[in-house]
């Protein structure tokens, strides 16, 4: 399964069906308008969170998170949404980032090479699925839907990429094919040989 199709069914399996309406709608008017300048990020927090992003949803046949402006998304989560705790830790989070890709490559995490962020970023995946394995065996009640910022830095990067992404016009109608307001219900409707699985 090639990464982008992995990135497509999270999206559509597990980022849009937890939606009700109303966060759905929450999240698609987060979307940042035309001319959006970050607020809580410095430019180099910034930077850093565009190189995380686009290695996340990679530019394919459809644009990826970087040219659909996800980090101005989370910005905007971070600077109107999230409380100053959870700000702090985010911005630690990607402080962290810099740490680590400075001990292995040298250099910081927008400046390495592609294939160095993605090793990086594999690495904290790792971590992740490390600590849902150890979640997953103790009495582990999931999160409400309301805590989005609520988990390891890289657990939420992941899971704003994905909201910001998705509920993006680009995300929502080109990537999943899905209309924003759709006209009419159509249970039954034939599929055509075009349609993204």
């Amino acid at each position: 399964m090639q990464r982008r199709e992995l990135f497509r069914l999270l999206g559509a399996g597990a980022v849009l069906p937890v939606f009700d309406s109303n966060i759905l709608a929450m999240f698609q008017a987060a979307q940042p308008k035309s001319g959006y300048a970050v607020r809580t990020l410095n430019p180099h927090q910034n930077a850093t969170l565009i190189a995380m992003i686009d290695r996340i949803i990679p530019e394919t046949d459809t644009p990826g998170a970087k040219a659909v402006r996800v980090n101005e998304f989370i910005d905007l989560i971070l600077t109107e949404w999230a409380h100053e705790d959870e700000r702090q830790k985010f911005l630690a989070g990607l402080e962290e980032v810099d740490k680590r890709s400075n001990v292995l490559f040298t250099k910081d995490f927008a400046d390495a090479a592609p294939a160095q962020q993605d090793a990086l970023l594999s690495e904290l995946d790792l971590h992740l699925s490390v600590e849902r394995e150890y979640l997953a065996h103790r009495a582990y009640v999931r999160r409400p839907h309301h805590n989005q910022l609520e988990g390891s830095f890289f657990e939420i990067v992941k899971r704003m990429t994905l909201y910001g992404y998705y509920t993006s016009e680009v995300g929502f109608t080109k990537e999943l094919r899905k209309e924003i307001i759709p006209g009419a219900y159509h249970g039954c409707a034939p599929v055509s040989d075009t349609s993204k699985a």
